[in-house]
């Protein structure tokens, strides 16, 4: 059990923790129990000592009338004071401690450790006796911590301090913290509940990843751009009408000549480039549960690829199956690229993320079809038939689409209970096939894929297309000639499937076929 002593420190502090700005609750304000509590609160809090000589003075002072002795009076008054002048004290006491909490970093991604730092501060003029603190806690973040502190001088502080961690994501609550008085002569103890509580965010893990060259990206990172009309920029030859207050330098006086009217230049300048991260998020798509479960991998990885784009300055939105996107600080629905309060936006909404009762992504083609999204990013379930061919149709009007889709057979588990029973999921092979088809580029997921080595084979460049000669298990069973579809099909774990390429790194799928096909070595840069 953690502890201090003597206004020492508990822990040992050990090396740093946290992050520029750090949270901070309490204050020097102290915040007791209710007023309304008063003295009988205190009383209440009499020890077993400070009942018995309670008892002991009323004992003294009842004898003292039988047996007519003054001085027993006295030595039962005495007796019975001292108690009820200990909780008296004490009630005052309890209005004069106050105390706070900091957390640093107060959000951290899974599996790694916070610091909580605790401050009880005596701000009356008369030191404290014994104090018992603990802090409440949930139970994934460990034990309740405690700690005890002999005395507190008059005008003291004391800094106690404790570290938890969390494998599971969410938000977890902090506190109260509790805060136990007791006198020095031990006669009466108080229980004081702080009001203030803090909130740790335990955000997914997110793995650094490889640049790509994907479709409809930013220049200098891909192969277009949108652009977007504003107040300031690069010169453009599209004229508008003259508007008061328009500098007479911007005046295109071609254009002006042709209209008849002043004709000032536009001024435009580049917009960010954009990105849609679709979460499939139905309960009934994804099997298992806890850190190591396919839901977790889709989460962790949208939040690893939505701060990559962020930090290569994209607009990122978030979009589950259930309609709903994450609005975002630039008006339009995404992220601003590179800002913290975006970043902070994302994980924060994953750390938070759940199952949902859909039954299918329905919900989702309607945002999505609404207009061209750019890059498309999405995180796929088991999907039937038709879920499958309406995943293949939301990539209709996006510039890039990548899907990963997580094998649930090779996952293992059971499906999270949804509200009717689903349809059965279609092979592995037949969704493939139907995304490579529709024009996504699809990478299975299996528990020993890693994303960093998934994100790499998204790009072209990067990826064979074809299913080289002789090898073992290329087979074409429809579709684009040259394009290996089915159980007996040339793709494998971290393989991608193109339309008219192999689904991967030339290593076979299914029970015939070896675990890597020949002609494959040195293919991948």
């Amino acid at each position: 059990m953690p502890g201090a002593s003597g206004g020492t420190e508990g822990p040992a502090a050990g090396r740093g923790y946290g992050r520029p700005g750090a949270a901070e609750s309490g204050g020097p304000a102290p915040s007791g129990l209710p007023a309304g509590d008063g003295l009988r609160a205190a009383l209440s809090g009499l020890s077993t000592r400070g009942r018995s000589f309670l008892a002991a003075g009323v004992a003294a002072a009842v004898c003292s009338y039988v047996l007519g002795q003054a001085d027993l009076l006295r030595v039962g008054l005495l007796l019975a004071s001292l108690p009820l002048v200990c909780a008296a004290v004490l009630h005052r006491t309890r209005h004069r401690v106050a105390g706070g909490r900091t957390l640093s970093p107060a959000r951290v991604t899974a599996a790694a450790e916070t610091r909580v730092r605790l401050r009880v501060e005596n701000v009356s003029r008369l030191p404290t006796g014994v104090l018992m603190l603990q802090d409440q806690v949930p139970y994934v973040l460990g034990p309740r911590p405690r700690f005890v502190l002999d005395r507190v001088e008059a005008g003291g502080r004391r800094e106690l301090s404790y570290r938890v961690r969390s494998d599971l994501r969410g938000r977890y609550p902090l506190g109260p913290l509790q805060l136990r008085l007791s006198d020095p002569f031990g006669m009466c103890e108080l229980t004081r509940s702080f009001s203030a509580q803090d909130v740790l965010t335990v955000v997914p893990r997110v793995e650094p990843l490889p640049p790509v060259r994907l479709a409809g990206e930013a220049s200098g990172y891909g192969d277009g751009r949108h652009r977007a009309l504003a107040l300031a920029g690069d010169d453009d030859v599209i004229p508008r009408g003259y508007r008061h207050g328009d500098d007479l330098r911007r005046v295109h006086w071609r254009s002006t000549a042709r209209h008849g009217e002043l004709m000032v230049r536009r001024e435009e300048q580049p917009q960010q480039a954009r990105c849609t991260i679709l979460l499939d998020t139905r309960g009934a798509a994804h099997r298992g549960s806890g850190p190591d479960s396919p839901f977790e991998w889709a989460v962790a990885g949208a939040a690893s690829i939505g701060m990559h784009l962020l930090e290569h300055d994209f607009s990122v939105r978030l979009l589950t199956d259930t309609g709903s996107s994450v609005p975002g600080t630039d008006g339009a629905g995404g992220f601003s690229g590179g800002a913290a309060d975006a970043a902070g936006l994302l994980l924060d909404t994953l750390a938070v993320v759940e199952h949902s009762e859909e039954p299918g992504l329905s919900r989702a083609y309607e945002v999505l079809r609404g207009g061209d999204e750019g890059l498309l990013i999405a995180f796929f379930g088991d999907l039937d038939e038709e879920q499958t061919a309406l995943a293949g149709r939301l990539r209709r009007r996006s510039g890039s689409a990548v899907a990963f889709v997580l094998d649930g057979d090779a996952w293992g588990g059971a499906a999270a209970a949804g509200p009717e029973a689903a349809p059965a999921p279609l092979p592995l092979a037949d969704r493939l096939r139907l995304l490579g088809d529709a024009g996504w580029t699809a990478l299975p997921v299996t528990p020993r894929d890693t994303l960093p080595a998934l994100w790499r084979l998204a790009d072209p460049a990067r990826t064979p297309r074809t299913t080289p000669q002789g090898s073992p298990g290329a087979a074409t069973a429809g579709g684009p000639a040259g394009a290996a579809y089915g159980p007996g099909a040339a793709y494998g774990p971290g393989a991608a499937y193109r339309p008219g390429g192999s689904y991967g790194p030339g290593a076979a799928y299914g029970p015939e076929a070896p675990p890597r096909a020949a002609g494959w070595k040195g293919a991948e840069r």
